[in-house]
Formats: structure tokens, C-alpha cells, sequence
């Protein structure tokens, strides 16, 4: 099985290539097809792309993670997309525990994830490194060896992967969210709204993630997503992540293929705050 890997770039041509490193290092198989969105690219990721003949798009400046996703997609060969940020990496056999979960799924419904791990803010917190330079990759390959995290509940966390088919769909990623900021939310929205009811992080796929490097970095500003998400469907992505998802940023045990929201007394009183919420937007 071949996977498309979709990896939108802005000027971070260290941690890209650690990341295409960790790809080419750690790969199961072989026949994956990279694919990258390359925005600006004058720190040599541009030429890097060429001489490496990496396929890719691109855009003379920063169009914002959706549109880059959307373009790139347009190159893609196979069944399977796998959006992914370039400073991450990837463990050892990541796609042969991925590939494994996916031939199990009933039909092509599903939404599955990688396990973030990172000094904090990922499913996992544990610290191999808080940057390229100090990254102890022997430390994360045994940290994956020895967990025994169960695989737990998705909570839109890259790096994700859905069929093409799905993508098609619901139209890939959505523009009124660039650069970025709930667009991931958004997207597991839009795939729920499509009868998705997977929503599953894959344990033993993990990846090493630096903190968004290219956003912390640079002069990226980001957008209101939330508020977005707010106007587009009527509430915020994180009712969305308890009620919907019934996911959370933290370690929650896979549930099974999900159900609609239970609509109890927590669920309207949240629902009503997040209508209030509304209606504080347009009054100021």
C-alpha cells in the first residue's frame, strides 16, 4: 500500500529534512510518495526540492497551511493522504502499524492518526529534545519500543490520514482558515458531517514533534480560528472535541466507533455558551 505524504513548508529547511530523513530511515515500506507545498522556500528549500527530485508545489509567499495542503493534494498519485508538519519525526515502522489499522477498517469511514509526543503539549509528554540540535533520537526510538500506551481516542492531532475518496468529499481543507489556527477541528467537522465515526490515534505510530516550529519562528500571524469555527457551526471546537470526538488533549482510550453526541443537561448548558459567545461576537 502507498501513502501520498503531504507536508506544507515555510522556510524550515533543518527540520524539513530531519523530517525527510526520518521518512527515508524509518519506513516499513518503501513506495510512499512525498509531497511538499513549499511557501517562499529562500532559505534553499526550494533547491533542496530540485536536487532532490521531490515532487512539490509552491508559492512565492506564505499562502497558509490550508491552501498549501490543497495544492499539493493536487499532485498526489495514490489512495491514501497523509498530512504531517515538517518538524516532526516519525518512529521506526510507522507505516507498517499504520498500514495494519487501516486493512483492518471496515470501509474507507475513518480518520487515524499518529501519537504526538514532545517535551509538552502532545498526547504524550516526554523529552527527547527541545530542538534539532539537542533531539536524542536513540532515547524517543527506545521511549517507543517500551511504551505501552493504549490506542486512544483522535482529537484532530497530526499527522492524520484519510482515503482519498473522503478527501474528495468533503473538498479537503478549508481556506477561510489560513494560515492555520482551527483548521484541523474544521476538517474533522467536515468529515464527521460525512459519516465518519472513526476518529482513532494509532499508539505505536508516533512521532517526535518539535512545537510548530515554523509558526513559533517566524512572523506568522495567526488567524481566529476558533471564532471561525464558532460562526461556521454554531459552536467551538472544543464542545465539539468532548461532545463529538468525545476526545480531549489529553489520554483518552480508544472508544470505538463513535455515536452521535449524547444531548444531556452539560450538553445544552455548554451549547447555550457557546451561542452566547455568538452573540457577544456581533454586538462588539
Amino acid at each position: 500500500m502507498k501513502i501520498s505524504i503531504i507536508i506544507p513548508t515555510f522556510n524550515n529547511l533543518n527540520y524539513l529534512k530531519l523530517f525527510l530523513n526520518s521518512i527515508k530511515k524509518n519506513s516499513f515500506y518503501t513506495e510512499h510518495e512525498i509531497i511538499l507545498h513549499i511557501n517562499d522556500g529562500s532559505d534553499g528549500t526550494l533547491e533542496y526540492a530540485k536536487n532532490n527530485k521531490i515532487r512539490f508545489s509552491f508559492s512565492p509567499k506564505n499562502i497558509g497551511l490550508c491552501s498549501s495542503m490543497n495544492k499539493a493534494y493536487s499532485l498526489t498519485t495514490t489512495n491514501y493522504i497523509l498530512y504531517a508538519h515538517d518538524d516532526m519525526y516519525f518512529c521506526k515502522n510507522w507505516d507498517y502499524f499504520l498500514i495494519s489499522e487501516i486493512n483492518s477498517q471496515k470501509n474507507n469511514l475513518f480518520y487515524l492518526s499518529g501519537t504526538n509526543v514532545s517535551t509538552r503539549h502532545g498526547l504524550i509528554n516526554f523529552d527527547c529534545g527541545n530542538n534539532i540540535e539537542d533531539f536524542d533520537e536513540k532515547k524517543f526510538e527506545k521511549f517507543c519500543l517500551e511504551d505501552d500506551t493504549p490506542d486512544l481516542q483522535s482529537s484532530h492531532w497530526a499527522p492524520h490520514i484519510i482515503h482519498k475518496e473522503l478527501w474528495d468529499k468533503i473538498g479537503g481543507f478549508s481556506e477561510e482558515f489560513n494560515p492555520g489556527d482551527g483548521s484541523d477541528p474544521d476538517f474533522c467537522m467536515k468529515l464527521w458531517n460525512a459519516n465518519t465515526r472513526v476518529f482513532k490515534a494509532i499508539s505505536k505510530f508516533k512521532v517526535y514533534h518539535f512545537n510548530s516550529k515554523t509558526t513559533r519562528n517566524s512572523k506568522v500571524i495567526l488567524n481566529n480560528g476558533t471564532k471561525t469555527f464558532l460562526f461556521k457551526y454554531g459552536f467551538n471546537p472544543r464542545f465539539f472535541r468532548k461532545h463529538y470526538l468525545r476526545g480531549n488533549i489529553s489520554i483518552i482510550p480508544y472508544l470505538g466507533t463513535l455515536t452521535n453526541p449524547i444531548k444531556d443537561l452539560n450538553f445544552y448548558f455548554e451549547l447555550i455558551k457557546c451561542k452566547l459567545k455568538i452573540f457577544f461576537y456581533k454586538m462588539i
